[in-house]
């Protein structure tokens, strides 16, 4: 009890003690008060239970402050788990950005007539997913569940008509800025790793949907062969023009004669060159549009070349192929970094 007597008068300029808050000194206060009234209390009973009394209450003031520590401390853990949380958050926002995802805040303005078509796409493209998503669902179940052809054929052609409304979207697109259709923004990271022109290479998915057709016909074989390199020729085609393409701009940039000294080289001092190089950029919205209608030819003589149930089999197999893509997209950003 002297002990507690002590602990609790001792002078503020020999406390040395760095755990204790302002509530644990006043507890240890009040207990040297208790000890106090042990001291001057008459008689060894009474001396007795007021000593236990004040070992209780230091047993409890100790167990609070302990449970007080402990709350303390979870709180402090909590506060730098949210504040890891959030610089983690910050870093994938800025990877995002890096990456070329778009995340529109709330104070985004558009700045252009190409940004207002590219923001524009982008919603009109995300709402397209969407209603995909549910014709896939709905074909996914006809077919599990065995309808008739004639039904079934009712949603394939709605699906297809849902595919030319995207290509009708990327055109729009393409007339406002064809490097945002081109660059593939609008896609996940791992989708734009695989996409030519703005969008799939035919010849590639029609091998991968070789194993979701089959058996197949000798003559569907022949006939799924023969579009397959009828597409892989146009599209040699188009990636040769688009090569000439980026020639072509180069050699006009390089072209000519240098500036004018004292001039900083940027395009109001060599306007004439900008002016041609833009009139041949102009034609790679051509080039989107010519590959996007390849790939709806290649989707529509596809449809011609199977039975109504291998239409759907190979519908979903897009599906799924490109899902996956997004997934694997998803997982990519998010793996463990060391």
């Amino acid at each position: 009890l002297g002990r507690v007597y002590e602990m609790a008068y001792a002078s503020p300029g020999t406390d040395t003690s760095t755990d204790l808050d302002t509530d644990e000194k006043n507890q240890m206060l009040e207990l040297g008060q208790l000890a106090s009234l042990t001291a001057s209390g008459s008689g060894d009973k009474s001396k007795d239970k007021l000593g236990q009394k004040a070992l209780r209450r230091l047993a409890q003031n100790r167990e609070a402050a302990r449970k007080s520590r402990l709350r303390k401390k979870a709180y402090v853990e909590q506060l730098e788990n949210s504040r890891l949380k959030l610089a983690q958050l910050e870093q994938e926002l800025q990877r995002a950005h890096q990456q070329g995802i778009f995340i529109p805040t709330p104070g985004d303005q558009p700045h252009s007539n190409s940004e207002n078509g590219a923001l524009a796409f982008d919603v009109d493209y995300a709402r397209w997913q969407e209603d995909h998503n549910k014709q896939i669902n709905e074909l996914r179940a006809a077919l599990n569940a065995h309808v008739s052809d004639d039904d079934l054929r009712c949603i394939i052609d709605s699906i297809m008509a849902h595919y030319c409304e995207a290509f009708r979207l990327k055109g729009v697109a393409a007339k406002a800025d064809a490097f945002h259709v081109l660059s593939g923004l609008w896609k996940t990271p791992v989708e734009r790793c695989f996409l030519w022109l703005g969008g799939f290479r035919p010849s590639e998915l029609l091998k991968l949907l070789a194993s979701h057709l089959e058996p197949l016909t000798e003559q569907q074989l022949a006939s799924i062969c023969n579009l397959q390199r009828s597409s892989q020729q146009a599209e040699e085609d188009l990636s040769q023009g688009v090569k000439a393409l980026q020639q072509s701009v180069a050699e006009t940039l390089a072209s000519g004669s240098l500036c004018p000294a004292g001039s900083s080289g940027n395009a109001a001092d060599c306007s004439g060159q900008m002016a041609v190089a833009i009139r041949k950029l102009s034609t790679l919205e051509n080039f989107l549009q010519e590959a996007d209608n390849l790939r709806l030819q290649t989707l529509q003589q596809m449809q011609r070349v199977l039975t109504t149930r291998q239409s759907a089999r190979a519908l979903l197999a897009i599906s799924d192929y490109f899902s996956r893509l997004r997934a694997l997209s998803s997982l990519w950003i998010a793996r463990p970094r060391e």
